[in-house]
């Protein structure tokens, strides 16, 4: 039996402790938080936790194995390096740290203590992004052309992390999962509309050495919530709308298809292929409930994380590059390797 503690119990806290609770093998032993008021909360549903207002207590508490983090990311750092260091393993909500640097020193940390280090990349535990790789994976879509988001809605307004680090993390995560491709450079406009607040709109583009190209739009200001992808491919395209109560993804057997006259060596033909939309069946299982268990599993040394620190690391990786590029009105940024520059 796993005995895990959360740190913090805010909006996303009391989601892992309840899918702690309820997965096999593990035992939510304790919470922490900075209020009382949401220790109370805590201890009221969960009889019988120990309840810590210190979150280095929690992290040195003999009854605790794995520390799972839902702070703000300014704290993952501190928070996620005194777990590894009291011999704890450790999941932390995305995105991992602030820097790449700081993730850099997480991973080496977990590695030489041969802990699990884990980031909450919830997305990837999707049937709906498992499925997605599953066919970009097996050839079905033809070589990708582009990935393109609109990921919007009302609020919830950060104070401590820009619109890109609170929103655009879930479609990097995506992508980092989903495509085998890497970026080579991002481009980032955006702008706050509230005085002296982090970016509330902005817009990512990200590069590729192929032909492919990313694009996307995240915004807190937006009337309505919109979660869609459009993922086109030379053969066939995706469109993953997560707001979908049921066909999450449709699969369009959609495109073109240029082909050359052979008496005009220099004219291109355009042809519109439009074939059947297929929406597979998919699990409905939540994700969060799918990672816990993967935590878990991967704890026991049974499995290998999906979203390890190394996922987190290429994550924060673009994350710095597009914040370089905000800063300086959407000029391009190089993504360099952050292994090989340390």
């Amino acid at each position: 039996m796993i005995r895990v503690g959360v740190v913090g119990y805010g909006y996303w806290g009391p989601n892992l402790v309840r899918n702690f609770s309820e997965a096999d093998g593990s035992r939510v032993t304790a919470v922490c938080d900075a209020r009382a008021e949401r220790l109370a909360l805590a201890a009221k549903r969960c009889p019988g936790i120990e309840v810590y207002a210190s979150a280095w207590d929690l992290i040195h508490s003999a009854n605790v194995d794995a520390v799972v983090i839902a702070t703000p990311v300014s704290s993952h750092f501190d928070l996620a390096l005194s777990a590894l260091q009291a011999g704890k393993h450790v999941l932390v909500e995305k995105p991992l740290t602030a820097t790449a640097g700081q993730a850099l020193r997480l991973i080496d940390e977990a590695e030489r203590r041969r802990l699990t280090l884990m980031v909450d990349h919830t997305f990837v535990y999707t049937g709906a992004v498992r499925r997605i790789r599953q066919e970009v994976e097996s050839g079905a879509l033809g070589p990708i052309y582009y990935y393109d988001s609109v990921r919007v809605n009302l609020g919830l307004f950060q104070h401590d992390v820009n619109v890109l680090w609170d929103l655009a993390v879930h479609d990097l995560s995506i992508m980092d999962y989903v495509l085998a491709a890497r970026p080579c450079a991002v481009s980032a406009t955006g702008v706050s509309h509230v005085p002296n607040e982090p970016e509330n709109v902005a817009y990512l583009t990200l590069f590729f050495e192929t032909s492919l190209i990313a694009h996307i739009h995240v915004n807190w200001l937006a009337p309505v919530k919109v979660r869609r992808t459009l993922i086109g491919g030379a053969s066939k395209m995706i469109v993953y709308d997560d707001l979908e109560p049921s066909e999450k993804i449709k699969i369009y057997d959609k495109g073109i298809t240029v082909t050359s006259r052979p008496e005009h060596v220099y004219e291109m033909l355009i042809s519109y292929r439009t074939g059947d939309m297929h929406a597979p069946q998919l699990p409905m299982t939540e994700a969060l409930q799918v990672e816990a268990k993967h935590f878990l599993r991967c704890v026991g040394g049974l499995e290998k994380p999906v979203s390890g620190g190394e996922a987190g690391l290429h994550v924060v990786s673009l994350l710095e590059a597009a914040s370089q590029s905000l800063a300086r009105r959407g000029q391009p940024v190089e993504i360099h390797s952050v292994r090989a520059a340390a």
